[in-house]
């Protein structure tokens, strides 16, 4: 365990456990953003530099297994290194010594080349890419998961008819299958955006002091003028024992550090980026607008769910359970927990990815406060958009749909859901704004007296002349209108 120590005021502190965020306690997504997590990164960031500086021939190839091999989380000291992070801003200096100091315990000779050339941001945003990349693959398993078990409810309830509601109240017929193959859309189009971000738009970070890699130039400078050294020993009869160091013929070519990127993208699985980016903030801005979208297209599916699931409405039910959806004080509920955790993040991402956003405006090489602003925000987007996936994906499987609850809210307004219909259907025999007036003066006494709309259309003189009984009733049968939603929904599952 590394020495660096808490003071004793700070001992009783606990890490985050998910008391008030319940989304995502548990979850894949929280174990691959926490703190510890999160110190393995910014080690293994760590570790790829210096083995990607071995592969360039500019450390000794010892030096990267033994920093390599001293690079475990469990090794440091997660609350210490926070609270010495309040000396330097940053978590990296500590780190650093920290690291250091254990190469050293470990192999002494390897101590000198840990963070060569590097700087805190280098290692802090690549560690951050990391922990995306980690964070993203359970979170898409999920949304891909959602995605497939949305297709089955869609095809099964392709020609499930069921009332529209627009402003809250009932519209037009609409089929259930239509509304899971419009959710299923949206987690397919947030697969899209976060399967771009993943795939190229997490790249290493690599800039050094102010972005111009002059540090690790210089380093790589050094090492080719210590291989001269070793051989001219060498060729002198002396030992030439530094003649491991480097590789790159005891010179550095000009396109010595873009192999360095590209080693270092190597190691670590990470994009290579055409900049440093210390000031270029798309990789993170990008991220959290992705994320900010997937929130908010689970949103969606999580409020229709809540509203359909009402106990006056009853269209659908959550997967229960034991104890799922307990009250505290009433034994008959079982609330809709999964939709209502999932609306909580959704709440929440926008806010958090807009202050990402709001960090782009980066002054000078680096920021003095946006960039370290992005943190905590980008890992509560990542958590809490990652336990919204989980409890989606568990919730679009055990959804249970009732077509007989979705048939009798059709018929609550006894006809005049298909108003719409009657109007139309009337409109070139009566005139468009005849048609129309006479259906509001009906669905008015409809509603005054409770009596069917079909009943009332059939007393009154300017429909009797062109609708007979028969008419009238196909007309106001609502799942004879649902337009083309059973096609839309074969289009969408093949799309």
């Amino acid at each position: 365990m590394d020495a660096l120590a808490a003071p004793e005021e700070a001992a009783a502190a606990q890490p985050d456990s998910g008391l008030l965020s319940p989304v995502r306690a548990g979850t894949a997504v929280e174990a691959a953003v926490g703190d510890t997590a999160w110190l393995q990164a910014m080690l293994d960031a760590e570790a790829a530099l210096v083995r990607a500086q071995v592969r360039c021939g500019t450390v000794p190839a010892r030096a990267g297994t033994a920093i390599t091999a001293a690079a475990r989380a469990e090794l440091f000291d997660v609350r210490a290194l926070a609270l010495a992070a309040r000396g330097t801003a940053n978590p990296v200096v500590g780190l650093v010594a920290a690291l250091t100091r254990e190469v050293a315990r470990q192999a002494p000779e390897a101590a000198e080349y840990v963070h060569r050339g590097s700087t805190s941001q280098d290692i802090l945003d690549t560690g951050a890419m990391l922990v995306a990349s980690r964070a993203l693959r359970p979170l898409l398993a999920d949304l891909r998961a959602t995605a497939g078990s949305l297709a089955v409810l869609a095809a099964a309830h392709r020609d499930t008819a069921m009332a529209g509601r627009t402003l809250t109240l009932h519209a037009v017929p609409t089929t259930f299958g239509l509304k899971a193959a419009g959710w299923r859309q949206l987690v397919l189009d947030a697969v899209a955006r976060l399967e771009r971000v993943a795939d190229g738009g997490l790249p290493v970070s690599l800039g050094g002091a102010a972005g111009t890699l002059a540090g690790y130039l210089q380093y790589a400078t050094g090492a080719a003028a210590a291989t001269r050294a070793a051989r001219d020993s060498a060729a002198a009869g002396g030992s030439g024992a530094a003649a491991d160091i480097g590789a790159a013929g005891g010179a550095v070519p000009d396109d010595a550090l873009d192999a360095l990127v590209d080693a270092f993208a190597a190691e670590t699985g990470l994009a290579r980026p055409v900049l440093p980016w210390h000031a270029l903030r798309t990789p993170i801005a990008d991220l959290g607008a992705a994320l900010t979208h997937t929130a908010g297209a689970l949103g969606k599916m999580a409020a229709d769910v809540q509203v359909m699931a009402r106990t006056e409405i009853g269209e659908v039910a959550e997967p229960g359970g034991a104890g799922r959806g307990a009250s505290s004080a009433m034994p008959h509920k079982a609330n809709p927990v999964l939709a209502t955790l999932i609306r909580s993040a959704a709440v929440q991402v926008p806010a958090l990815g807009s202050v990402l956003a709001h960090c782009m405006p980066a002054e000078d090489e680096r920021s003095a406060g946006l960039w370290h602003a992005e943190w905590q925000p980008l890992r509560e987007c990542l958590r809490l958009t990652g336990g919204a996936a989980h409890a989606a994906a568990e919730l679009a499987a055990g959804l249970t749909v009732h077509p007989e609850r979705m048939r009798g809210n059709l018929d609550a307004t006894a006809g005049q859901i298909v108003s719409e219909r009657v109007s139309a259907y009337l409109a070139p025999r009566l005139g468009r704004a005849a048609a129309r007036d006479l259906l509001t003066d009906a669905a008015r006494r409809a509603r005054r007296t409770g009596r069917p709309l079909g009943e009332v259309l059939a007393e009154l003189p300017a429909a009797g002349g062109v609708l007979d009984r028969e008419e009238l009733a196909e007309l106001l049968d609502p799942e004879r209108y649902t337009g083309v939603a059973g096609p839309l929904v074969d289009r969408a599952l093949r799309a």
